[in-house]
């Protein structure tokens, strides 16, 4: 076992954390106990996260007490990961504009405390100003709208500390169907970096999931 960044490791080829709610699996993961220590394997065709570390991004700064906010939580897959990452002391504030999906999510948020669900539209940040009690270490974007990308900016500006990251799914299908993957990709995170971050890395995230980029900014 080797830990790749902190909280996530590397068992038999195969990424996971440490159980924060031993002995469940809510979306039937495959669990794996060391030394007495249980881990959940983190599918990276499940979850953008996890294939943007399986596609070796060169950082990943979600660590033990992070603050997060989550655009796009929906029923709470990598959120769950992430809430193993960052432990007692962090929090997930997670934004989930689908009713159907924010009712999945409450069940994942019974065992895991350290998840704010919040039913929102995560293009309309001043309807949920004043769930988001804190600044946040990282702002996490995974929604599909056209504008996505300025909907990202937009909420940074808002809730985002000085220096913080931005970690963002590009879904150039819900971009532009019209120009190429990689273009899309790079026009966007143009956009990121016209914004005021630094552009740390990005990965294109396929064969895991098709016509995705990843990007990690840095806000300067």
């Amino acid at each position: 076992m080797k830990e790749i960044f902190q909280g996530i490791y590397n068992i038999n080829q195969k990424i996971a954390t440490l159980n924060s709610a031993p002995g469940t699996k809510p979306f039937n993961e495959i669990l794996v106990t060391i030394d007495g220590k249980e881990y959940r394997q983190w599918d990276p065709n499940r979850s953008k996260a996890s294939a943007a570390i399986a596609k070796g991004i060169k950082q990943f700064p979600i660590g033990e007490g992070c603050v997060i906010l989550y655009l796009g939580i929906a029923h709470g897959f990598t959120a769950s990961y992430f809430s193993d990452i960052i432990g007692p002391n962090g929090v997930i504030y997670g934004v989930e504009f689908s009713d159907r999906c924010f009712n999945e999510l409450l069940s994942i948020v019974s065992s895991r405390r350290n998840i704010i669900p919040i039913l929102a539209d995560a293009r309309k940040p001043e309807d949920f100003v004043e769930k988001v009690i804190e600044k946040v270490d990282v702002v996490y974007v995974d929604i599909a709208q056209p504008d996505a990308t300025e909907v990202a900016i937009r909420n940074c500006k808002k809730f985002l500390k000085p220096r913080g990251y931005l970690m963002f799914t590009i879904k150039t299908q819900s971009v532009d169907v019209t120009q190429s993957v990689k273009l899309t990709v790079k026009l966007e995170i143009e956009k990121i970096a016209q914004a005021g971050f630094e552009i740390i890395d990005w990965k294109m995230l396929d064969p895991f999931e098709e016509c995705h980029g990843f990007v990690l900014a840095r806000l300067k």
